[in-house]
């Protein structure tokens, strides 16, 4: 079966959640189906890791991005009705390419994203997948509702407008839908009633996780991971700092919050300010971060999705302390597998017990490992899809 997968990113290296995903779906499945790979790049740089994808691509053929702020972007929101986030992916010359390459008898399309699909041409017979990572719309207005400039509100608003009809528009039109998590996909389906909607999770690398270690209370130090580039995990290291830090500092004094992530502004840099707060931005290796750490504390309060950091730190035996948001799409249980609050306060309460209770962090960490293990590989994963796939371009 011969599928086109078209991605906003190029799968690879494995610095974002969406790459880590599209990178272990297409090495898993090659070997099944010949895949070709349609993806942006945003430089030159890129072109050097297309070699790690050929090993797993029939075809790999990547496009230039045009910068996010590029003029061009700019009057296309404005003078169309496209929102800011789909022109800067809109491209004649990449749809051009795609309807080129459609001729030669595909099975399948998998578009990873809403807005990359109006680059797909029209019409087309080929059925289309439509993989939402996230909700679109619902992360931009959490954005906006934030900002702090008033006066252009009005617009950002009006932007968030347009992303909505737009992203429940290419829910309509493609064939069939795939989300991350059971809440997305109710979403979706009230807004799409004649279109399945599937859960297709997320995943990691368990036999890149298998070294086994124990969390100690007695080690004390707090650990937050995110790729800065996404707004939730900003507003989470902010919210961590900010508002439930100074509640465990205050009980537990020799405590340290350990920052980690890539892309960190000089916002995030300055949160090292705080006492016993260290940001490190990139590491080499984030086993080495999960290893040094007693707990992951992920306060998500926007950005729908499975979050990486949290399936990774059980792989690691790292408990884990987060929202309900900050475990959405895992099926973890509160008290047993991970701790749950949504105030300052209760994640602060919550930390603290894990860092004081050494039965309590290590009955977190074995489970919690035993569950990523079961029903979070990659493996598992792509079998879900490999059916969906069969279903799809089987009709």
């Amino acid at each position: 079966m011969k599928i086109l997968m078209l991605t906003p990113y190029l799968p690879y290296p494995l610095h974002s959640g969406g790459q880590i995903r599209s990178y272990n779906l297409i090495k898993n499945l090659s070997q099944k189906y010949q895949i070709t790979l349609f993806s942006f790049i945003r430089s030159a740089k890129e072109l050097v890791h297309i070699a790690e994808l050929e090993k797993y691509c029939t075809k790999v053929k990547v496009f230039k991005r045009r910068q996010a702020w590029d003029p061009r972007n700019i009057l296309i929101s404005a003078l169309t009705p496209y929102p800011f986030l789909v022109a800067i992916y809109l491209s004649k010359s990449v749809k051009n390419a795609i309807r080129r390459e459609l001729a030669s008898n595909y099975d399948l399309i998998h578009a990873e994203t809403f807005y990359v699909m109006p680059n797909l041409p029209k019409p087309t017979n080929i059925p289309t997948l439509l993989v939402e990572q996230t909700i679109e719309y619902m992360v931009y207005q959490r954005f906006v509702e934030d900002f702090k400039f008033f006066l252009l509100k009005p617009l950002l608003y009006f932007d968030v407008l347009k992303i909505k009809l737009w992203e429940k528009y290419f829910w309509q039109k493609a064939t069939r839908l795939a989300a991350m998590s059971q809440s997305d996909k109710q979403i979706m389906e009230k807004s799409v009633k004649d279109r399945k909607v599937d859960v297709v999770a997320n995943g990691v690398d368990v036999e890149h996780f298998t070294e086994s270690r124990i969390a100690k209370a007695v080690n004390q130090t707090i650990l937050f991971v995110g790729n800065f580039k996404w707004l939730p995990n900003k507003d989470a290291a902010k919210f961590l700092v900010t508002d439930i830090w100074p509640k465990i500092h205050q009980q537990l004094p020799r405590a340290k919050l350990w920052i980690v992530g890539r892309n960190p502004t000089s916002e995030i840099l300055d949160l090292s300010n705080q006492k016993n707060v260290t940001v490190s931005g990139e590491v080499d290796d984030i086993r080495e971060a999960f290893q040094k750490s007693s707990v992951l504390l992920a306060p998500i309060r926007n950005g729908r999705g499975t979050k990486y950091k949290v399936l990774e730190a059980m792989a690691s035996q790292v408990p884990v302390v987060t929202t309900k948001l900050g475990i959405e799409g895992i099926a973890a249980i509160n008290q047993s597998s991970v701790l749950i609050a949504e105030t300052a306060d209760g994640l602060a309460d919550k930390t603290i017990q894990v860092l004081t209770d050494k039965n309590l962090a290590e009955k977190l960490a074995a489970n919690g490992k035993k569950l990523v293990y079961n029903q979070y590989n990659w493996q598992a994963i792509s079998k879900e899809l490999d059916q969906i796939y069969q279903q799809l371009g089987g009709a």
